[in-house]
């Protein structure tokens, strides 16, 4: 069993900045590839970002290329997503996973891959 918890949500105007962190607790959790999905009030989750356990392969959505960025701290069990230039549309509860199945340097974009999920973290851009 994995538990993952996300943090670094909150309040930023358009234009702003914010990164959102997920620790794992699991010792395991540098085999796993992560990713961060996002659901905002009446719309599915979605894909935001994913890496693959080693950190060299990184996949984004297309409404946050070149504007976010994910990355790993294998020795800290953490991943982060730094957001920049955000927009009202960015505003979701932001959820970080897991998963389990060990497949190097992949990751995928797809939610029913990820068998473990956090408890989410509320983003708003708003001015």
């Amino acid at each position: 069993q994995v538990q993952l918890v996300e943090s670094g949500g909150g309040l930023v105007q358009p234009g702003g900045s914010l990164r959102l962190s997920c620790i794992g607790s699991a010792s395991t959790f540098y085999l796993y590839a992560i990713a961060w999905f996002r659901q905002a009030p009446g719309k599915e989750r979605e894909v935001v970002a994913c890496i693959g356990n080693s950190g060299a392969i990184t996949k984004y959505a297309e409404s946050v290329e070149g504007r976010f960025t994910i990355s790993r701290d294998k020795a800290k069990h953490m991943v982060y997503l730094q957001m920049n230039s955000l927009e009202p549309e960015d505003t979701a509860v932001y959820y970080c996973a897991a998963d389990r199945s060990y497949r190097p340097d992949y990751c995928s974009q797809s939610k029913q891959t990820y068998t473990y999920w956090g408890q989410g973290t509320q983003v708003t851009v708003s001015s």
